[in-house]
């Protein structure tokens, strides 16, 4: 069977029956396409798996002299993504390492880059560290005559981090811990690459690091572990989130030879070296009218949870039209590698919905919104006191209640009675 016509027929086993996210063609686009294509009929794994994982790896590799500016702000290449299955057998593994294979094929070097094992702020750093220097002092017949700076540490020379986490849920039990600095370093490190915490007895920095993060977890394993403080302090918003699932079942496995590899790596190798010296990226002027379009609604804030996870859509969108256009061999950002990344990040936020769904994040708002829902004449006031065994104050419930009515999630109506009005809050009907 031809490739395409086998990566088209997985596309349909995909998505032909629930609501699952659905692919676009316009996302596999260029090299990134070609390497899914080719893949794709000899692995079980779910093709924007390999997709976005192709893009997060080139994006890693082409390492941080390649950037977009924004206003004042400089954004490199580096991704983070998270690929949520249903079950551990939706075959998150399996992706990464044939988009790895061919990386390393490319580029031998980057295979040192690669990493595992999330655990502290400081270890994080340590492994993209500047050189560490102190103050020593200068003796002469026994006598201290002066200090002189000396290097104890080498540091890192290629502050390129792949950071690859088959057991994201372990790393997000890290985060829970009190005193942790793992999340504001990985929030930094999305962010500018200069790392640093004010701990005393850890004298390691590092400038310039460019960190990227590909972890895989279930989707039960993930709404356990990420914590109200994470969704909301932008840990889950620095993250691409990709539903995956089996494709296919190979029982024999898939018979992908070295010949199918060895021109995909041509290519990648190209695409990285002039990654290298690309220097400062644009959109032309065709990418530029669409992204007027398209920017109100990347920008457009949204409620609850969702919405948090989904909240730096345009930076996002801008990282991802620029790795397309590096892996054409071109600085500037045409029209098709706008709307490769503009497919890639419907599909990452229709996943979003697939995940989180209208949580908003907040246990009490959630739960009120559900028991709302489930009663079709509304709830009053002492419902929902009840609904918590009287537990919360009334002015707790009051701010519940005020936030789900200003989100339009549900409306407050007043049944005329003999004596006091009554309030009931119903649910807002999409």
């Amino acid at each position: 069977m031809p490739r395409e016509v086998a990566f088209s027929a997985a596309q349909s086993f995909l998505t032909e029956q629930d609501d699952w996210p659905k692919p676009t063609d316009e996302a596999f686009y260029g090299l990134a396409g070609d390497i899914v294509r080719t893949i794709e009929p000899h692995s079980e794994a779910d093709p924007m798996a390999l997709l976005v994982q192709t893009l997060v790896a080139f994006g890693n590799a082409a390492g941080s002299q390649p950037h977009f500016m924004a206003e004042a702000d400089r954004h490199c290449m580096n991704l983070f993504s998270a690929f949520v299955g249903e079950t551990a057998k939706a075959r998150k593994g399996t992706s990464w390492g044939r988009v790895k294979q061919i990386l390393v094929a490319a580029e031998r070097d980057w295979e040192g880059c690669i990493t595992s094992g999330l655990s502290s702020g400081e270890g994080l750093i340590w492994k993209v560290r500047d050189p560490i220097e102190k103050m020593e002092n200068v003796k002469n017949k026994g006598g201290v005559v002066g200090q002189e700076r000396v290097v104890v540490d080498e540091g890192i020379t290629d502050k390129r981090l792949m950071v690859v986490e088959g057991e994201l849920a372990s790393v997000l039990r890290v985060l829970a811990r009190e005193g942790n600095t793992l999340s504001a370093i990985v929030r930094n490190a999305w962010d500018s690459g200069n790392l640093n915490t004010l701990t005393k007895n850890s004298p390691a920095k590092a400038t310039g690091a460019h960190i990227s993060v590909v972890g895989h977890i279930t989707r039960d394993e993930l709404l356990r572990h990420l914590s109200d403080t994470e969704a909301a302090n932008g840990f889950g918003n620095r993250f691409l989130w990709v539903c995956v699932r089996r494709s296919k079942v190979l029982p024999e496995g898939g018979a992908l030879s070295w010949e199918d590899i060895v021109p995909l790596a041509d290519r990648m190798r190209d695409a990285l070296a002039f990654a290298r010296t690309a220097g400062e990226m644009r959109r032309n002027e065709p990418a530029r009218a669409i992204w007027r379009a398209v920017y109100p609604a990347l920008s457009e804030g949204r409620p609850g949870l969702l919405g948090g996870m989904l909240a730096r859509a345009e930076a996002q969108v801008m990282r991802l039209s620029c790795i397309y256009a590096l892996l054409d061999q071109s600085t500037e950002v045409r029209p098709e590698h706008l709307k490769a990344a503009l497919a890639v990040w419907e599909y990452c936020e229709a996943s979003a919905k697939q995940i989180f769904g209208d949580s908003l994040g907040d246990p009490d708002a959630d739960e009120v919104l559900q028991a709302v829902r489930r009663a079709p004449e509304g709830l009053t006031r002492t419902n929902i006191r009840d609904l918590f065994g009287r537990h919360r104050r009334s002015d707790a419930i009051a701010r519940v209640l005020t936030r789900l009515v200003d989100q339009d999630l549900i409306q407050c109506v007043t049944d005329v009675t003999g004596g006091r009005p009554a309030e009931r809050y119903q649910a807002v009907r999409s």
